[in-house]
């Protein structure tokens, strides 16, 4: 709006004012109009006090709004400190290549001399790439598609979600939650649940029975018991921690247990020295290498074996047969009722029938009809 050469633009305000005249197209000439009277009323006061005004608005913006590349005119870029300190440090990226770190000052600093490379940088810097090659990184993809997988299968256990089957009977009046529980077998979606995971079946009592029968049908129950035990001794009071891993060991691990478990060399090993002082985690690491051994092989063949397929089997079933029994069951008691409504007026005492009627023997269905107010001709009319 100014043709006064010390009141030119720089590049990039002109940039920004071309911005803002694009995104405020449709009041631009109001904004213009404005800064128009703003001028006018500026240009009346004192000379002096244009000039105050003046570079106060400048110190504003420059500190407030600094030149691209400075963090502001006060004081200087702490980048800048630094490259000035440690002319041979180098930038790092996240994946461990070094890049020379770029000034975004416009002030030109002159080039320092790089020293020379050691065999000790050399070490350095193969140890830090073996380090990020052993980092477990994984696409965001990957991480959403995993998230998305994960919640697609449980969402139907989410009572947030999905109502619970049956209600909760806290909240309604059908107690079938509670006779299900009573009941020594699983629901359905309990049993499907299982064959999620192995930790799924650990953490359901029903599941870990079930596993262990499949277990002693092939000879190999002492991994769950001994899994169990150990799982039992973290629980135990400090008191009783070592009389308990003396047992363990004995029962298990000893040379001559009687349910002896099959254990690599190196665990034996470590859980040999680690009884001596014995402690919760005696056990760790043969506690770890028996559940990846049951995780690796014996659950897969319980979700293959014949006991769990008719478990989940078995509850479709009896579900359909209820519900056609139920139905049933409601279309006898109603056909009964609307029979037993039909023909209780014929029924008569001995005392009060006819010839023609039937003689009423103990029947517990007859009627008094002289205590209903009835006479026993009109209801032989009807």
């Amino acid at each position: 709006m100014q043709n006064k050469a010390r009141l030119e633009l720089a590049d990039y305000e002109a940039e920004n004012l071309a911005r803002l005249q694009r995104a405020f197209a449709r009041k631009w000439e109001f904004i213009f109009m404005q800064a128009e009277a703003q001028v006018k009323i500026d240009r009346k006061k004192d000379k002096t006090e244009r000039k105050i005004l003046d570079s106060q608005e400048r110190a504003f913006w420059d500190v407030h709004r600094p030149v691209p590349g400075c963090v502001n005119t006060t004081e200087m870029d702490i980048r800048k400190c630094r490259r000035l300190k440690n002319p041979q440090k180098v930038k790092k990226s996240v994946y461990g290549v070094t890049e020379e770190s770029q000034s975004q000052s416009p002030v030109h600093i002159p080039s320092q001399p790089i020293r020379k490379t050691t065999k000790e940088d050399i070490r350095k810097q193969i140890t830090f790439l073996n380090a990020q090659i052993d980092r477990h990184c994984l696409k965001m993809s990957k991480v959403a598609e995993s998230l998305i997988a994960y919640t697609e299968q449980y969402v139907e256990y989410d009572p947030l979600v999905t109502p619970a089957e049956p209600s909760n009977p806290w909240i309604s009046d059908d107690i079938t939650l509670w006779d299900i529980e009573m009941s020594k077998e699983p629901s359905q979606q309990r049993v499907k649940r299982w064959g999620f995971s192995f930790d799924e079946v650990l953490k359901d009592q029903v599941g870990r029975d079930q596993f262990r029968r499949f277990l002693e049908s092939e000879f190999s129950s002492e991994n769950l018991r001994f899994w169990l035990a150990v799982q039992d001794l973290k629980k135990q009071p400090l008191q009783d921690v070592a009389k308990r891993v003396e047992e363990i060991w004995q029962e298990f691990l000893a040379p001559g247990a009687p349910s002896a478990i099959n254990l690599d060399s190196h665990s034996y090993e470590i859980t040999s020295q680690n009884v001596k002082d014995g402690g919760r985690y005696t056990f760790e690491d043969a506690q770890e290498h028996i559940y990846k051994l049951m995780k690796s092989d014996s659950y897969a063949r319980f979700l293959r074996s014949n006991a769990y397929q008719d478990l989940l089997l078995a509850k479709k079933k009896p579900e359909s047969e209820q519900g056609r029994r139920t139905s049933l069951e409601k279309f006898t008691r109603s056909v009964g009722s609307f029979l037993r409504t039909k023909m209780q007026p014929k029924l008569f005492c001995n005392q009060h029938r006819p010839k023609e009627a039937p003689l009423c023997q103990g029947s517990t269905s007859c009627v008094d009809i002289e205590a209903q107010g009835m006479w026993t001709e009109e209801v032989l009319e009807e």
